[in-house]
C-alpha cells in the first residue's frame, strides 16, 4: 500500500509502473552453484537437446573392446593395444587435417594420394638425390600443403566445388606419385632420422621405461595447470569458470587413464614414437581451434558463409588456409605410413586409406554438415577402425568382413549426426 502511495504521490499512476528487472542468470552459474546434482541435470538437459558430444562413439568403442575380448583374451593384451596405438597414427594424421575441411562443410578427396605423393617424394630427395632428411621432411611438408593451397585456390576464388576439385587432385597426384616412382614402382628409404623415429620399433626416450611415466605426468599437469590458468583469468573478467572440485575431478580422470595406458604399454615395450608425435599434432590444433581467431573462423564458415562474409571474415583466405593445413596434415601422415614400411611404393596412398581417414573423422564426432567436431574426432575414430582391424584380424576373418563392419559403423556414426541436428534444431539450439 505505501509503495502505492509513493507512486501516487510522484503524479505516477500504479498500473503504469513497470515491473522490476529480471536480472538475467548464466544457466552454468546455476548449475554449478547445484554441484554433482547440478551437472546430472545438465546432462540429461543437452541428452533431451541432441548435443551428444563425444558420447556415442565412446560407448561404441567399449562395445567393440568388451565383444572382441570375449572372443579373443589376447585382444586387450599389451602387445595388441601397442599394435592399436601405433598403427592408428598414420591414417590418424590424415583424419586431423580432414577434420578442419569437414568443419567447412566440405570434403577433400585428394589426401590419400597427397600421402602417397610425399612418400614417393621424400625417398626421391634423399635416396636419389642424397639430400639431408630434415630438410627433405621439411621439403615434402611443404609441398604437401601448397598442394592443398593450390586446390583450395580453385574452390575459394573460382568456385569450382571443393568435390571436383580434390577428386581431381586423387586422380593427378596419384598418376604423378606413379611417375616419380618410375619404372621401378618402389624406393626404398633408408631407416635414419624422421622414418627411423616413426618405425615400429621406435620408442619414447629410447625405451626406458620411465618414458610413458613422463609423458603421463606431463599431460595430467598440463591439464591442471592450464584449468587452474583459465579459472583465474575467466574468474577476473567475471564470466563462469570451472569450480576447482570439477577442475580436479578432471584431473584425476585424466590421471587413471593417462597412468592406466602407461602401465599396458610398457609392459609391452613403452609408447611408440608415432603416437606421441599425433598426440602432439592433436593437442597443437585443438589449440588452434579452440582458442585462436583462425579457429572461430573455422567454426564461423561452416556455420553460415553469407553470415561470415557479413562479419568480415576472408572467407577465400580461411578456405584456401584450410585445404592448405590438409593437404600438409596428407603429407605428413604419407610419411608415418612410409616409417612403417621404410619404402615408397606404388601403393602408397592407395587402397582404402581415403576412405579410413574419412570415417575416421566422421566416426569421431566430426558433422558431414560443418560447423561441428575437434580435431580429437581423429583419435576416437581411428581407435574404433584400428581396434576392428586388429580385432577380426585376431578372429581371423576375411577384410571383407572388415569392410562392411567399418561401413556399418560409418552409417551408423552419420545417422547419429543427423539425428543429434534435428533434436537440436526442434529444439531451438541449432
Amino acid at each position: 500500500m505505501s509503495s502505492d502511495k509513493t507512486t501516487l504521490d510522484k503524479g505516477i499512476p500504479a498500473e503504469e509502473v513497470p515491473p522490476p528487472a529480471v536480472v538475467a542468470v548464466d544457466p552454468r552459474l546455476l548449475v554449478r552453484e547445484e554441484g554433482f546434482k547440478g551437472y546430472i541435470t545438465e546432462f540429461k538437459r543437452r541428452l533431451r537437446g541432441g548435443e551428444l558430444g563425444s558420447l556415442p562413439v565412446i560407448v561404441a568403442l567399449i562395445v567393440i573392446w568388451v565383444i572382441f575380448q570375449s572372443q579373443s583374451s589376447k585382444f586387450l593384451t599389451s602387445g595388441n593395444v601397442l599394435h592399436i596405438t601405433y598403427f592408428l597414427s598414420g591414417t590418424g594424421m590424415l583424419a586431423i587435417g580432414l577434420v578442419f575441411v569437414l568443419l567447412l562443410g566440405e570434403i577433400d578427396l585428394s589426401v590419400a594420394s597427397v600421402s602417397g605423393l610425399a612418400s614417393a617424394l621424400f625417398a626421391v630427395f634423399t635416396a636419389t638425390h642424397g639430400m639431408n632428411v630434415w630438410l627433405a621432411l621439411v621439403l615434402t611438408v611443404a609441398i604437401g600443403a601448397g598442394i592443398g593451397v593450390f586446390q583450395g585456390f580453385f574452390f575459394a576464388k573460382i568456385g569450382v566445388p571443393a568435390f571436383v576439385v580434390t577428386l581431381a587432385g586423387f586422380l593427378g597426384w596419384n598418376g604423378l606419385m606413379l611417375w616419380v616412382l618410375g619404372d621401378t614402382g618402389s624406393l626404398q628409404i633408408a631407416d635414419t632420422g624422421p622414418i627411423h623415429l616413426l618405425g615400429q620399433n621406435s620408442y619414447f626416450m629410447n625405451q626406458d621405461i620411465a618414458g610413458a611415466y613422463v609423458l603421463a605426468t606431463v599431460g595430467v599437469a598440463a591439464l591442471l595447470a592450464g584449468s587452474l590458468v583459465e579459472q583465474g583469468r575467466r574468474r577476473k573478467a567475471g564470466v563462469p569458470f570451472r569450480t576447482t572440485g570439477e577442475i580436479l575431478l578432471r584431473t584425476v580422470l585424466l590421471a587413471i587413464v593417462a597412468y592406466g595406458m602407461a602401465i599396458v604399454l610398457n609392459n609391452a615395450g613403452g609408447v611408440p614414437n608415432a603416437l606421441v608425435f599425433f598426440l602432439i599434432a592433436l593437442i597443437i590444433c585443438d589449440f588452434v581451434l579452440r582458442r585462436t581467431t583462425f579457429g572461430r573462423k573455422v567454426f564461423a564458415l561452416g556455420g553460415s558463409v553469407e553470415a561470415s562474409r557479413r562479419a568480415g571474415i576472408n572467407v577465400g583466405v580461411v578456405r584456401m588456409a584450410v585445404f592448405g593445413i590438409s593437404g600438409g596434415f596428407a603429407a605428413i601422415g604419407g610419411l608415418f605410413l612410409a616409417g612403417q614400411t621404410q619404402a615408397a611404393t606404388l601403393q602408397g596412398g592407395g587402397g582404402n586409406l581415403l576412405m579410413l581417414a574419412i570415417a575416421a573423422a566422421v566416426i569421431g564426432g566430426t558433422s558431414l554438415f560443418g560447423g561441428r567436431g575437434n580435431v580429437w574426432s581423429a583419435l576416437l575414430g581411428m581407435l574404433v577402425i584400428q581396434s576392428i582391424q586388429t580385432g577380426l584380424d585376431l578372429l581371423n576373418m576375411n577384410q571383407s568382413i572388415q569392410y562392411m563392419i567399418t561401413g556399418a559403423v560409418l552409417l551408423a556414426a552419420v545417422i547419429v549426426d543427423s539425428l543429434s541436428r534435428r533434436t537440436q534444431k526442434s529444439s531451438g539450439r541449432a
